[in-house]
């Protein structure tokens, strides 16, 4: 069972890994930040959410913006020091390691994201496809979620609804968006790895279906 979601916002950043001091933004929404949308409006162990079209329905545009942010975070060690007894500190001082950094985001996005759902081993007997999608449409409609769905950062906050119409509107562009972080594999977690694929919009249409996945 498929849903479409229609989502739009100011700003958007889905960051290159590739570039980690300054934020730079892909020109178009990963299909991992997709799924994290709906996750966010809808998350159940006993289902998993799998793209398979985004529509990029606004101009790409892109701005430069600079932001605060912190240089550091609490260490793993830290805390396994003050469990044992130790005396390090547990917290970030914000006037020592704040710093300013310049980000290029993506300006006024617009999507409808084009999904459907799997079941999982870990579902209830009394859990069903029709169920799950009954649930997610009711959310959708009343503008229930977890969690606020965002584009890629916090800071950029999402609109959703579903989107009900026939016909989607899609800007008129066609360009190789280059490799693309797909998704991360946790099926090691002491040694996680990110996975990528070659990404073309076809006249605004960024199609997943059949995706050859590097890792």
């Amino acid at each position: 069972m498929s849903v479409k979601v229609e989502v739009w916002g100011d700003y958007a950043c889905f960051s290159r890994p590739e570039l980690k001091t300054e934020r730079v933004t892909y020109d178009v929404i990963t299909p991992s930040a997709a799924r994290g949308i709906l996750e966010a409006v809808y998350w159940h162990p006993g289902l998993r959410w799998n793209i398979d079209r985004i529509y990029v329905l606004s101009p790409i545009k892109t701005t430069s913006i600079r932001r605060n942010e912190v240089k550091s975070k609490i260490s793993a060690s830290n805390v396994r020091t003050v469990m044992t007894g130790g005396g390090e500190a547990l917290y970030i001082s914000t006037p020592k390691d704040i710093v300013q950094r310049s980000a290029l985001v993506l300006q006024d996005v617009h999507y409808v994201i084009e999904a459907h759902f799997s079941m999982t081993d870990k579902a209830a007997n009394s859990d069903n496809p029709g169920k799950f999608q009954d649930i997610m449409k009711r959310r959708l409609h009343r503008g229930q979620c977890f969690h606020h769905p965002y584009a890629g950062c916090r800071e950029f906050p999402l609109k959703f609804r579903e989107w009900e119409g026939d016909i989607i509107t899609t800007i008129d562009e066609t360009r190789d968006l280059g490799y693309m972080l797909w998704d991360l594999d946790y099926s090691d977690t002491a040694n996680i790895q990110p996975m990528f694929f070659r990404a073309k919009l076809e006249k605004g249409i960024l199609d997943l279906r059949d995706c050859e996945v590097i890792r």
